[in-house]
């Protein structure tokens, strides 16, 4: 433990250490170490509450961001590796013999991956790289340029693409929407685009910080029509300020073995466990806590956005409306650990029930 102590700090001055992650920091960082313990469980009790761990966070983030029907869930490392997933899910479902003939299938009809210019820089680039797929598989769509945001998807160029991508013998695979735009916090016009891939067959993925804003009890119609999509990337670690917690995939899927075949569920129970740090985190913060982060990054946006509407050289966009949201109770630390101990020996849990925390706004520089 010195020696990595003594790397972690040897370029570093004695007053500049590491700052402090705070109790509910810990609090996910010891999810960690207790991932490690119980991995080592008999077989019975280690699948009895890692299905108990899973299943418990899957339907508290299902019913926190309102993904109400079938709900499933993938915890992942690698924000990028949900939707990773999620392609190799629609690739098994829209060619059949994907599975047992790879590659060579796709060159009846070669797929297309959909995304707006305004997404994250090398997604889809990644994406083809990891799937095999050659980039003229990755279709990137121009935002509008005449009516409408400029950080919003044209969605009229977007159907004309589709079309000449369906005469061609090409088979529109996927549509990657925003929710708030990496550079500016837009949100695509998520009904149409969901209309639009309902005709053509396409699955939609929608990713942003704007998906923070569905825990709230009133939420915009614009965010709000996320929750019609096949799937969404939370990345709750940066929303909520939690070290260590795994990005979450939430996903709409009856056939397990196509789940199983695309990575999204494992036959490995122990994999299960990169829920936990995430399960004791939630359970900590309770729905209070959450609400409290989300009004507090939103009273210091507020406070910056009242600065720059002084300042005549920058052009800001709307604000998010904040209300209240049903309450979900919390607990303290020793309740928890607590908790989680009776879990691992066979008893239950009573604090947990089986049952844009962002406020986004664009500058524009006029010099």
């Amino acid at each position: 433990l010195q020696l990595v102590q003594n790397l972690m700090h040897e370029d570093e001055e004695e007053d500049n250490r590491m700052q402090n992650v705070g109790e509910q920091g810990h609090m996910a960082l010891l999810g960690h170490s207790l991932a490690a313990y119980i991995s080592v469980l008999d077989r019975e009790r280690l699948r009895k509450l890692i299905t108990r761990i899973a299943s418990d966070t899957t339907l508290w983030l299902c019913r926190l961001f309102r993904w109400y029907e079938s709900g499933s869930a993938y915890y992942h490392e690698d924000d990028r590796e949900g939707l990773l997933k999620v392609c190799r899910l629609v690739l098994n479902t829209r060619y059949e013999d994907y599975s047992t003939e790879g590659y060579t299938v796709l060159n009846s009809r070669q797929p297309v991956i959909y995304q707006s210019a305004t997404c994250r820089p090398g997604l889809g680039q990644h994406l083809c790289s990891q799937l095999g797929l050659p980039l003229s598989s990755l279709c990137t769509v121009p935002c509008n340029t005449m009516f409408g945001s400029q950080h919003q998807m044209d969605i009229a160029l977007l159907d004309k693409l589709i079309r000449e991508d369906v005469e061609t013998g090409k088979l529109p695979l996927l549509l990657i929407a925003n929710a708030g735009t990496p550079g500016a916090g837009h949100t695509d016009k998520l009904g149409r685009l969901k209309e639009l891939c309902e005709q053509y067959g396409m699955w939609l993925h929608i990713e942003g910080v704007n998906l923070a804003t569905l825990a709230l009890w009133e939420v915009s119609s614009p965010v709000m029509a996320a929750t019609r999509s096949d799937s969404m990337t939370l990345t709750l670690g940066p929303w909520l300020g939690l070290p260590a917690v795994p990005a979450v995939t939430l996903y709409r899927h009856e056939d397990p073995a196509l789940s199983l075949a695309a990575g999204l569920t494992s036959s490995q129970p122990v994999e299960k466990l990169r829920a936990l740090p995430l399960w004791l985190s939630l359970q900590y913060l309770g729905q209070d806590g959450i609400v409290e982060k989300i009004r507090h990054a939103v009273e210091l946006s507020q406070q910056l956005l009242e600065k720059l509407k002084t300042l005549a050289s920058i052009k800001t966009s709307g604000v998010v409306s904040l209300s209240r949201i049903p309450l979900i109770s919390g607990g303290s630390l020793r309740d928890l650990l607590g908790s989680l101990i009776l879990s691992i020996v066979g008893g239950t849990n009573p604090l947990f029930p089986a049952c844009s925390p962002f406020l986004s706004f664009s500058v524009s520089l006029h010099t």
